[in-house]
C-alpha cells in the first residue's frame, strides 16, 4: 500500500499548489502584475507536466482500474475522479493561456483569470477529498498483495519534482515563490526579492578583512571550549562556521559578539581591537547577532522585539529599519501587534533576523538559523541569506545543515572541539572527502 502514502504526499503538494494559487487569485483582483501571472503560468506548467502525465493516469489505469476488478462498490464515484482526470487538462490550458497573453492593464481578462482559478481549486480540492475518503479506504479493503505490488512500483517510478529538494530551474523558482506567498506552517507569509535589492548597502572603512579572530581561546570554568581559533571574514563575504553539537561554534559567535568573554587571543573588527570591547560598543560599531534559537521575547509585541533591536539607533533610523524589515517580511507587519510567542516557528526565525537587521549591522552573525524549521522552510532562510549577501551584507553564520551552508558559504570552517581543522571555499569544502564523510552522511 506504499502508493497510497505516495499519492498522499503528492495531494499534499498539489495543496499547496491550490492554496498559492487562492492567494495569486486575490493578488490579481487586487493589483494584477507581472511575476504573479508567471506564477500562476508555473503552477500550470508543473500541473501538465507532473499530476496530468504521472499522477493522474496513473491513478486511472492502474488504481481505479484495479479497484473496479476486485469490487462493484462505488462505480458512479471512481467514474466521476476518471472523467474529472479527463477534463482537467483543457482547465489547466485554460488558466496557462489566460496567464501568459494577459496585460496587467486588462481587468476584463485578469477577472476571467480569477474566476478559472476559483472554479479549479475548488474542483480539485473536492477531487482530492473524494479519493481519500472514499477511493483509498475501498483500495484498502479491496486489493490484494500482488495487487500493492504492482501498483507500488508504478507509483515509486516517479518523483513528484514539487517534493524534491534537488530539483532545479522552474520547479525551483516556484517552490521558493510558493514558500513566499503561503502562510505558516507551509511558509512564510510572503516577501518580495525586490525588497532585497533595495537594502542599502553596508559600507566599512577598511576594505578586505572586516573581522579578524587570531588565537582565541574560551574557557567555561576549567572546560576551554575554544582553542586557539584563527579566522578571518572578508568585506562582504558569506561564512560558513559548521561542525558536530559541542565543538564551539556558538561560542566563538558568542565571544565575537561580547556576551562571552576571551580567555585569551584577539578580535579585531574593522581594523580595530574590539577584544575586551562591552557588548553594547561592539554593537555601535556595526555587529549584530541573532542567537541561536530565536530568542524572541515571547509576551512583547513583535513591533517591540523590532524596536529593541534598534536601541542603539536614532529614533529616525530606528523607523527606516522597521520599514525595511516590514517590506521584506511583510507577515510581521501584518502581525506587529501580536505577542511574538504567537508566531510559527519560521516566522520567529524571520523576527530574530529582522530584530537584527534593525541595527544597520555591517557583519551579522547567523547561529543556527534552520534550526527546528520545515523543510521548505529551511529553503526559504537560505535563499534570504543568499540575497542579504548579494545585497552587500557581510555574514558569518554558524549552522549544522553542513550541506545548505556549504553551498552558498564563500569561504568555510570546520571546528571540532574547539579547533579549526579545515578551512576553505564552500564549494570545495562541500567536495571533500572528509567533510562528506563526517557532516554530509556520505
Amino acid at each position: 500500500m506504499r502508493a497510497l502514502a505516495i499519492i498522499e504526499a503528492e495531494h499534499r503538494n498539489m495543496l499547496q499548489v491550490a492554496n498559492a494559487l487562492g492567494v495569486l487569485a486575490q493578488r490579481l483582483s487586487v493589483a494584477p502584475t507581472g511575476d504573479d501571472l508567471h506564477t500562476v503560468a508555473l503552477i500550470a506548467d508543473y500541473l501538465h507536466a507532473f499530476p496530468e502525465r504521472f499522477h493522474h493516469p496513473k491513478e486511472s489505469e492502474l488504481l481505479f482500474a484495479q479497484i473496479r476488478r476486485r469490487s462493484n462498490e462505488f462505480g458512479e464515484i471512481l467514474d466521476r475522479l476518471d472523467h474529472e482526470h479527463e477534463v482537467t487538462p483543457a482547465q489547466v490550458t485554460c488558466i496557462h493561456d489566460l496567464a501568459t497573453t494577459t496585460q496587467t492593464t486588462d481587468r476584463t481578462r485578469i477577472a476571467g483569470l480569477v474566476e478559472e482559478i476559483a472554479s479549479f481549486r475548488a474542483a480539485l480540492c473536492e477531487h482530492m477529498r473524494i479519493e481519500e475518503e472514499v477511493a483509498f479506504p475501498l483500495a484498502r479493503r479491496a486489493l490484494a498483495a500482488e495487487d500493492w505490488a504492482r501498483i507500488d512500483a508504478a507509483f515509486a517510478a516517479h518523483v513528484d519534482p514539487l517534493g524534491d529538494p534537488r530539483a532545479e530551474g522552474d520547479i525551483a523558482l516556484l517552490r521558493a515563490r510558493i514558500t513566499q506567498l503561503l502562510p505558516a506552517p507551509e511558509g512564510v507569509g510572503g516577501h518580495s526579492e525586490a525588497v532585497v535589492r533595495r537594502l542599502p548597502r553596508r559600507g566599512v572603512e577598511v576594505a578586505g578583512t572586516l573581522l579578524e579572530v587570531s588565537q582565541l581561546k574560551c574557557r567555561y570554568g576549567r572546560i576551554e571550549a575554544l582553542r586557539g581559533v584563527d579566522l578571518t571574514v572578508g568585506v562582504g563575504e558569506l561564512v560558513a562556521l559548521v561542525g558536530a553539537n559541542g565543538a564551539g561554534k556558538t561560542t566563538l559567535l558568542r565571544c565575537i559578539s561580547g556576551v562571552q568573554s576571551a580567555a585569551a587571543g584577539a578580535i579585531r573588527f574593522a581594523g580595530d581591537d574590539i577584544t575586551r570591547a562591552r557588548t553594547d560598543a561592539r554593537v555601535r560599531l556595526g555587529i549584530a547577532q541573532s542567537p541561536e534559537g530565536r530568542q524572541v521575547f515571547a509576551p512583547m509585541s513583535i513591533e517591540d522585539n523590532l524596536t529593541l533591536g534598534a536601541y542603539t539607533r536614532p529614533a529616525r533610523e530606528s523607523r527606516e529599519s522597521l520599514a525595511e524589515v516590514y517590506d521584506l517580511f511583510p507577515i510581521l507587519r501584518e502581525r506587529r501587534s501580536q505577542p511574538a510567542g504567537t508566531l510559527s516557528g519560521g516566522q520567529q526565525q524571520m523576527l530574530a533576523l529582522g530584530r537584527a537587521m534593525m541595527s544597520k549591522p555591517k557583519l551579522l552573525l547567523l547561529d543556527e538559523p534552520s534550526m527546528g524549521l520545515a523543510p521548505l522552510i529551511v529553503e526559504e532562510i537560505f535563499r534570504i541569506v543568499t540575497m542579504l549577501k548579494e545585497a552587500g551584507m557581510t555574514i558569518l553564520m554558524v549552522e549544522q545543515n553542513a550541506r545548505a551552508a556549504l553551498a552558498i558559504a564563500d569561504h568555510a570552517y570546520v571546528l571540532e572541539t574547539g579547533r579549526v581543522t579545515i578551512e576553505g571555499p564552500g564549494a570545495e569544502l562541500l567536495a571533500n572527502d572528509e567533510v562528506r564523510r563526517a557532516y554530509l552522511g556520505m
